[in-house]
């Protein structure tokens, strides 16, 4: 038995006995950590990939990178950019080391894990930064760089899941302190949520480059 140094808040001590049953299929152990794990698995191969690149683009100036389809789809373009480095080294670097750390955790709940309320907290903390550094990409990409990078997407598509989850994972276990009539909504419609911000970039991808997709 843990002790009351590590015990889960009340929501993750029935969880750690086994009994989730007044818990959203989505935020129970096994398929949470299951959709934690597939889609921190996505956002890395997708950031290992732009690290590749990133590398052949270091070898050889003239390399024509993977994804670079058009002029307004080139991830060589958004490669020549400040934002693609913006701490002095290239972004994707951050996401491999994001993405291991919370597929670390995805196969630690697999295995049988259960972590301490500051553990989750730390890894709210940690979603929620990422979340808010790809959103700002998405806005460079949209309104400054005016050029997409299709393994960014891949990477923002996996992100918002993650995101969502986690939160509405930690709201029903208790971590994030919220009323219960929250709780249930967020819980019942994660997917809801996850659509209409997939839906949102999508659009909003769409009406920003309709001039470029439609040969305007």
């Amino acid at each position: 038995m843990p002790s009351s140094a590590t015990r889960p808040p009340a929501r993750d001590q029935a969880a750690y006995r086994g009994d989730e049953s007044g818990l959203a299929r989505s935020v129970r152990q096994r398929p949470y950590a299951l959709l934690l794990l597939i889609t921190s698995l996505v956002g890395w191969a997708a950031s290992g990939i732009l690290v590749l690149e990133r590398l052949r683009v270091y070898a050889d100036s003239n390399y024509v990178t993977s994804c670079d389809i058009s002029p307004w789809v080139s991830c060589g373009t958004v490669f020549q950019t400040w934002q693609a480095a913006l701490f002095g080294f290239p972004n994707p670097l951050i996401g491999i080391v994001a993405f291991a750390v919370t597929i670390t955790v995805a196969m630690s709940m697999l295995a049988g894990a259960q972590f301490s309320r500051w553990y989750w907290v730390a890894v709210q903390a940690g979603v929620t930064v990422g979340m808010g550094f790809v959103v700002w990409l998405w806005s460079q990409a949209l309104f400054d760089i005016y050029v997409l990078c299709l393994y960014c997407i891949v990477v923002w598509t996996a992100m918002i899941p993650l995101f969502v989850f986690t939160t509405v994972r930690n709201l029903a276990h208790g971590v994030i302190p919220a009323p219960k009539s929250l709780v249930n909504f967020v819980s019942e419609w994660a997917w809801a949520i996850t659509a209409l911000f997939w839906v949102s970039v999508a659009a909003s991808i769409f009406f920003r480059f309709m001039n470029a997709f439609l040969g305007g």
